[in-house]
């Protein structure tokens, strides 16, 4: 080897130990990479289907509240991931979904479902792996009855909004009300509560009917007809109501049309069209009014709008306090464990401690069963055939009610 040759080489060497020497020291200043863990947040609603034009903005409302409201449990450590799942309305569909749900030890919260047939069974797995969902839209009274820490819902029951329609049918002078029901847990039972307020307001009750037909209701219109009724209350949910309605109205019926909040979708009149303006017309009862009616509402109706090209479905404003609910439940654990990832008890604990809570559709306090404290009702008048304008429906009655006493 040539004396120029070693001597390169030899410059190689001592420039390659400076490297390493001065590497381990220049790293040693640098901070550690932050880490963030993730955390999902579920929502079940039907997203397809003939119910999915509800069940679609209950997803968009959380949707919305989930990527309005991150910031906290961000600067925290925490991701939060929504993960949607469609229930098609379906119990079997639902419990399938909940046990998926339960599985996944990530999500900490969930929001939904639109129907109390669903939310019933599938809330049995939530409450058997700890896993709090809080309802936008549920009304049956065994979804909170059971007293499950795990089940909480921001609307009232259907054991007052029976109630308030029978009460509202009385004042506006109805004798006789023929009812007929779709046999789920949520038609059936609101159907139920409205009939025992009636005969105990001494209307007459001319028949009380179940039925799951969805096309051809000439054989129910028959004792309808022939019952020459005042009213024809419907417990049940808007695509069977439509078609029920709007044959009724073909064969003559001119009384007054009245159901519970599963009328609530403007989807209903592309069904029944302007059949629900004719004769007496059509009311509804409902636990969660046009978003246009809560003040707190008017930045998520523009926003909604902004986002989706559409007006929200009703439920969804709903939804959107149901998913700050949980981003807050979620916020206040991690607190208190002090900056440590909560169990899923601690988040349904913390849940059921929120009080006062500010949300854009009421202030939310639960019970000890997961009821809200106070409940809206309300009482529509449908005034447009229009679906476009189905949000500016006439709210003709708005009361604050408690939960029954238990």
């Amino acid at each position: 080897m040539s004396k120029r040759i070693f001597a390169l080489f030899s410059l190689l060497i001592a420039a390659s130990m400076l490297l390493a020497a001065c590497g381990p020291a220049a790293s040693s200043t640098e901070a550690p990479a932050a880490t963030t863990q993730t955390i999902k947040i579920a929502t079940q609603s039907p997203l397809s289907g003939d119910q999915s034009v509800l069940g679609v903005d209950i997803k968009r409302g959380a949707e919305m509240a989930l990527e309005q409201n991150n910031a906290a449990l961000l600067a925290l450590g925490f991701k939060v991931e929504l993960t949607p799942f469609d229930d098609q309305a379906n119990p079997d569909t639902g419990v399938a979904n909940a046990k998926q749900i339960v599985s996944d030890p990530a999500i900490l919260c969930g929001v939904g479902h639109l129907n109390s047939g669903v939310m019933i069974p599938s809330s049995e797995e939530y409450h058997n792996a700890g896993l709090v969902f809080v309802s936008p839209g549920n009304t049956n009274p065994k979804i909170t009855d059971r007293g499950y820490l795990e089940v909480n819902r921001i609307v009232g029951r259907d054991d007052v909004q029976g109630v308030v329609g029978a009460d509202f049918a009385n004042k506006q002078g109805m004798k006789s009300i023929f009812i007929v029901h779709d046999k789920t847990a949520y038609g059936q039972g609101v159907a139920e509560f409205f009939k025992q307020e009636a005969e105990k307001l001494g209307m007459t009750v001319t028949g009380f009917e179940g039925t799951e037909e969805k096309a051809n209701f000439d054989s129910l219109l028959t004792p309808i007809l022939a019952s020459n009724s005042d009213m024809v209350f419907f417990g049940g949910l808007y695509p069977q109501a439509g078609v029920l309605f709007k044959q009724a109205r073909e064969k003559g019926y001119a009384g007054t049309f009245m159901g519970p909040d599963g009328m609530d979708s403007s989807a209903l009149v592309d069904i029944a069209g302007p059949t629900l303006l004719d004769g007496g017309g059509m009311v509804y009862s409902t636990v969660a009014g046009p978003a246009s009616v809560y003040p707190g509402t008017a930045k998520f109706v523009a926003d909604f709008k902004a986002k989706y090209n559409a007006d929200p479905q009703p439920f969804s404003a709903q939804s959107f306090d149901s998913m700050n609910i949980c981003l807050k439940a979620i916020e206040e654990a991690v607190k208190a464990k002090g900056g440590a990832l909560p169990t899923r008890t601690e988040v349904a604990n913390a849940v059921r401690a929120l009080k006062d809570f500010p949300g854009i559709t009421g202030t939310f306090t639960f019970n000890a069963i997961g009821d809200p404290t106070f409940a809206s009702y309300f009482v529509i008048k449908v005034n447009s055939a229009d679906p476009a304008k189905w949000g500016e429906n006439a709210v003709i009655e708005t009361l604050s009610i408690a939960p029954p006493s238990k």
